[in-house]
């Protein structure tokens, strides 16, 4: 297995992602799989206590039959919802995946569609097979990228999730009202762009309007200062071109939020 994930932008510039193995993966569904079980516990005893209140014969079946059918339909979805609901709202997390560190990304680092949690989450019940993922530990060991069989459908990896350090801190520059994207067609290749914010966008935009004003020195470490900040926000490894690098994430963070933008007028 590699345990790294390589990319290169169309700007050539390349960052990695740690990918996530077995046991931290094993470990996050331990913790999930515990949640769904807490949750379907309350739901069924709750279901129990309003049945056996009721008469049978308002149902025209008994107390029982109307619990085995509701524990029925919440088994099925606490287990395939549950995922798909967290991973929308957290941007590829469940519980497990945040408290151990990890993250789910659509292949070329960018961030899960709803569609990719969707398929990757239906195939779940196959790797599941015969018995807590037997099927998915499998195909975890044989493919490179240890994804199991609903990862291989949906076009996503795991990866293990890096903290990071707020632009605040490095800088005190005003911000300016960020300008329209250049290339609304192309698509981001940037992981974790969703972690930066307008803020953080103006800022970048500020350095490089305002860096031929600076001296050598002092635009090469405010570069690099800026540069490391948004490298270890994003998750990627230190160091290489620093403009060219704030360029690129400026460059991403447009089609970013004209994507977000288009994406809204559709609704």
């Amino acid at each position: 297995m590699d345990d790294r994930y390589t990319i290169d932008t169309p700007e050539n510039i390349e960052f990695a992602y740690d990918i996530a193995g077995i046991g931290s993966r094993f470990l996050a569904a331990i913790i999930d799989t515990l949640l769904i079980i807490v949750a379907q516990i309350i739901v069924f005893v709750s279901a129990g206590l309003i049945a056996s209140a009721l008469a049978p014969d308002s149902f025209g079946a008994a107390p029982e039959s109307l619990i085995f059918a509701l524990s029925t339909l919440v088994g099925f979805g606490l287990l395939w919802g549950y995922y798909i609901a967290f991973e929308a709202v957290w941007n590829g997390q469940s519980p497990g995946k945040r408290a151990i560190g990890l993250r789910v990304v659509r292949e070329g680092g960018r961030p899960i569609t709803f569609l990719s949690s969707v398929i990757r989450n239906l195939i779940r019940f196959v790797d599941f097979l015969p018995a807590f993922y037997g099927i998915g530990v499998v195909a975890m060991f044989i493919d490179r990228r240890a994804r199991r069989l609903g990862d291989l459908a949906g076009g996503t990896l795991v990866v293990k999730e890096r903290q990071g350090v707020t632009l605040e801190s490095l800088s005190n520059t005003s911000t300016v009202a960020p300008p329209q994207p250049g290339d609304s067609q192309r698509e981001v290749t940037l992981p974790n762009i969703q972690m930066l914010n307008d803020q953080d966008y103006d800022l970048i935009q500020e350095f490089l309007r305002r860096r031929s004003e600076l001296g050598r020195d002092a635009r090469m470490r405010l570069g690099v200062q800026l540069a490391s900040g948004l490298q270890a926000r994003l998750g990627l490894p230190q160091g290489g071109d620093a403009e060219r690098f704030l360029q690129h994430v400026a460059v991403e963070y447009q089609v970013f939020k004209q994507q977000q933008q288009t994406e809204r007028t559709l609704l």
